[in-house]
């Protein structure tokens, strides 16, 4: 794949905490880079969220506005959540980890994708917006987590 880029950090709460909200694709548009709307579009085949469900992304990046579906190739709560594209406008699979750690939880993004077109030729400008994005995803995640609302 073109682009294969990761970023992580350390979130001072416990993993479960950190992996309920983040796994939680009712919440993607409150942390996740350009990310405006998310629907659990197919359930599991247990129903609910896990292994087969597919969650439909409506996103900006890059100034076009990008639908795509992920399915859940892997779910292991609270450490892994392992999503790849089955629709949409280039290949992707995004992987989210969440493992303890001596100040709480080492959170972690990793995406891969991009084969085809005009994909293949912006591939360098992607990797640096796509670590861009995923370090502030990071950092977001924590706020929301740790942060008081008012």
């Amino acid at each position: 794949m073109t682009i294969d880029v990761s970023a992580e950090r350390v979130i001072p709460l416990p993993p479960e905490q950190v992996a309920g909200y983040a796994m939680d694709w009712r919440h993607d548009p409150e942390w996740t880079q350009g990310i405006r709307t998310a629907e659990l579009t197919r359930e599991a085949e247990a129903g609910g969220f896990g292994v087969g469900a597919e969650v439909t992304r409506t996103a900006y990046f890059l100034g076009r506005r990008i639908d795509y579906v992920l399915r859940v190739a892997s779910y292991d709560f609270p450490r892994l959540l392992d999503m790849v594209s089955v629709a949409g406008p280039m290949p992707m699979h995004v992987t989210y980890g969440f493992d303890p750690h001596p100040d709480g939880t080492l959170a972690r993004i990793r995406v891969r994708g991009g084969d085809g077109g005009f994909y293949r030729l912006a591939a360098p400008l992607m990797a640096r917006q796509v670590r861009s994005h995923i370090g502030k995803d990071l950092r977001d995640l924590q706020r929301r987590l740790t942060e008081p609302t008012v």
